[in-house]
């Protein structure tokens, strides 16, 4: 979301275009019709106001700023007939998304949704100042249909990968399939397997870690690994050693929850980063050199330049045919250079067993 990234927690771009005068800041009440029983109070408001995006809301349910029956309510109220809701709209809304012809390796393609392999380097959706570029411009451009649930900045969106996660996305065209596909993901039947390349040699060949985590104090970018109480939240994950290398390991990462930067901070916590994780690790790239002594300095390549993390596999039920669905996108490039080379000049030699006499 976090590597794996269901949360949609990025910050709002600042809007272009004013709000009304009529409408920004202005109380709205409203009574609640048949249509909407039983949707959730923040999917509501942005079925409502589409150019507003799910996150705003959110955070106006956070601050106590949307009332129903009087009462502040969470985002998961669940609204009932008759139910009298009042709030406000945010201050900015989404600014429409322009349309990127940014190609894009897709893995599957129906009515329904499209199974997207993410290339590294690329933002999956606008935030923080990032606005072209986006993984959601250039669905804007492929695609004539996508859901708008998550509002028009990130339309289709279902779930993250950081921007230099490399791997399997699944992408949804309407809002029941938006909706169908979230649910697997808050209810934890999505599977999802991601291959690391670490830095030491992890002692146990398989584990399953279990955290809170809460975003850090000291440098907001960061997750960090925290007792359980406050803004914490429960991630989990199993790993498993695939490969031992002096000084180096290639692990199996499977996260049972999707929390913001969930395998980064976990491998980060074992004391075992993830090679070339600029944020955790401290290093942007892994070289050469790291592998070998005396290596000239016109011969120093960059191995690979991003952190060494990849979704390889995602496996769902499709929500119109119900039929399980597994996909799976093969190591890139960068990341099977480093671990060829890793391979070639880091390997440990085999243990022979002593001859019988």
């Amino acid at each position: 979301m976090t590597d794996t990234e269901y949360e949609p927690d990025s910050e709002e771009l600042e809007q272009t275009e004013d709000v009304p005068a009529e409408v920004a800041g202005e109380p709205i009440k409203l009574i609640i019709e048949a249509r909407a029983h039983g949707w959730r109070v923040d999917h509501y408001l942005v079925r409502l106001y589409p150019n507003f995006s799910r996150a705003a809301f959110q955070r106006v349910l956070e601050d106590n700023g949307v009332l129903i029956n009087g009462l502040p309510v969470k985002m998961s109220r669940r609204l009932r007939v008759n139910d009298c809701i009042e709030f406000r709209l945010p201050e900015t809304p989404d600014r429409t998304l322009p349309a990127e012809d940014i190609p894009l390796n897709i893995l599957y393609d129906d009515d329904s949704l499209i199974v997207i392999n993410k290339a590294a380097n690329m933002i999956v959706h606008p935030g923080r100042g990032n606005y072209l570029g986006t993984l959601a411009g250039a669905l804007q451009f492929h695609f004539d249909k996508l859901s708008d649930v998550a509002g028009k900045l990130r339309a289709g969106i279902v779930h993250r990968l950081d921007r230099d996660t490399s791997g399997v996305l699944v992408v949804a065209k309407d809002n029941q399939v938006h909706h169908h596909l979230s649910r697997q993901f808050e209810e934890r039947t999505v599977e999802k397997e991601y291959r690391a390349i670490t830095w030491g040699e992890i002692s146990f060949d398989r584990d399953y870690i279990e955290t809170h985590v809460r975003v850090s104090n000291r440098n907001r970018e960061r997750m960090m690994v925290c007792p359980e109480g406050g803004n914490s939240r429960h991630a989990a994950t199993f790993y498993e050693v695939l490969e031992r290398f002096k000084g180096f390991s290639f692990v199996r990462l499977c996260p049972q929850t999707g929390r913001t930067h969930q395998l980064r901070v976990h491998m980060h916590h074992l004391g075992h980063p993830i090679v070339a994780d600029r944020l955790y690790e401290g290093h942007s790239t892994l070289k050469r050199s790291d592998l070998l002594d005396d290596v000239p300095e016109d011969q120093d390549e960059v191995l690979i330049s991003r952190q060494a993390l990849h979704a390889l596999k995602l496996g769902f039920d499709h929500p119109v045919t119900g039929k399980r669905l597994e996909f799976e996108a093969p190591l890139p490039d960068d990341f099977q250079t480093a671990l060829n080379a890793i391979r070639e000049h880091r390997s440990k030699p085999v243990r022979k067993e002593p001859a019988r006499r």
